[in-house]
Formats: C-alpha cells, sequence, structure tokens
C-alpha cells in the first residue's frame, strides 16, 4: 500500500515499503529464526537471596558480639572445631563437599540455561517483535488436524522443539492410505505453526483393537 500527494503535487513523497517488499523490487528479507525465551528463575533465585542474607547477617551479627568483648555464638565455635579435628576423607566432609557442589552446578545450569521448555519460539518476521507459541496449544492443533483424516479414532501427539511424534489409531480404511493422508495434512500443520524450529514429523498408525 503506497501513499499518494494530493493533485498537482510536483514532488513525491519518501517510498513507503508495503507487503510486497523493498520499493525497488528486490525480495524481502527472510524472518528471522528466535531463540528460546529465557525464564526469570524467581523461586530459585529469591530462595538464594534469602538464605545469603539470613547467613550473612547472622555471621555479621557474631562478629560484631566477638568484637564486643562477647562470647562467639556456640554454633561457630563447635563449626571451627569440628572443621579444624576432622580429616579431609571424613564421611561427613566428603558429605557436606558433595552437597554443596551439587547444589552449586544446579545453580549454575539454572544460570546457564533458558528453561521455558513449554514456549516454543516462532519465527520473527520483525526483528523487534518476538512470539511463542504454547507446546500444549501447537500439540492440540496438530491433533484437531490428524482427526479430519477419514479414518482416523484417536490421536495422541508428543511434541518437542526437535520433534513431533504422533500416533494414530484407525478403525476403517487401510493404514499405508491414512498414514499417508496424516503425513500430508500433518506436514503442512507443522509448516504452518510457524515455529522458529520446525520439527520433524514421525507418524505411526495402527489399527484400533491391537496392542504394538
Amino acid at each position: 500500500m503506497s501513499e499518494t500527494g494530493p493533485p498537482g503535487a510536483g514532488t513525491a513523497g519518501p517510498p513507503v515499503l508495503d507487503a510486497a517488499g523493498p520499493p525497488d523490487g528486490s525480495p524481502a528479507p527472510p524472518p528471522r529464526s528466535s531463540g528460546r525465551f529465557w525464564s526469570a528463575r524467581r523461586v530459585p533465585a529469591g530462595i538464594v537471596a534469602v538464605l545469603l542474607l539470613a547467613g550473612s547477617a547472622l555471621l555479621l551479627y557474631d562478629v560484631v558480639a566477638v568484637r564486643a568483648d562477647r562470647p562467639a555464638m556456640r554454633w561457630r565455635r563447635a563449626l571451627a572445631r569440628q572443621l579444624a579435628e576432622r580429616p579431609l576423607d571424613d564421611v561427613w566432609v566428603l558429605t557436606g563437599a558433595g552437597v554443596a557442589a551439587a547444589l552449586g552446578l544446579w545453580l549454575f545450569v539454572l544460570a546457564v540455561t533458558p528453561g521455558l521448555r513449554g514456549l516454543l519460539p516462532m519465527r520473527r518476521p520483525h526483528p523487534d517483535v518476538r512470539a511463542g507459541l504454547r507446546r500444549e496449544a501447537a500439540a492440540q492443533v496438530l491433533r484437531d488436524r490428524a482427526m479430519e483424516v477419514s479414518g482416523v479414532r484417536s490421536v495422541r501427539v508428543r511434541l518437542r522443539r526437535r520433534r513431533a511424534a504422533v500416533r494414530a489409531l484407525s478403525h476403517f480404511r487401510d493404514l499405508d492410505e491414512v498414514r499417508a493422508d496424516l503425513d500430508t495434512v500433518l506436514g503442512a500443520a507443522v509448516g504452518g505453526l510457524g515455529l522458529s524450529r520446525v520439527p520433524a514429523l514421525s507418524v505411526r498408525v495402527r489399527r484400533a483393537g491391537r496392542k504394538g
């Protein structure tokens, strides 16, 4: 859609982009892929912050009490004595070190992984726009499309970022025909979701009432 000036205008305004692409006729740039959405991790961050605050406040209070010529807290004296007397290969020392290492590894994994596995990123037609699709909603779309195929009685869909596994039950028609129709319908449906990473489609069809 372009703009036109008033009748009799001698100069044209700046070119206006339309849906077909730039005014020079060059093709529009392809949509950019979008990375995964990052979780805020509010609950783990809040727990760590509260624990660190409580521990720091307790330790600071004990240090101030010692500076004021008062005895240190019993737990700190006992902890210092245990750390001085127990060898490094003691069971409790190794257990505490293992727990601390596991907690640190868990926090590190939370810091470097995006999370939000239930939100699938979509293609970005504009660099300032990001969109996501719930995994359950995308699986429901594929399930509804599969149920429209003649001969399909029930469908189960497991959708991941890289693969969409569809398991269907057929109560009439040849299984090869039903599978071919499902491949066609679901292939178009997966592409129409607009996901940044199009998952590979895996379709299996079996006769209702048979195991396997």
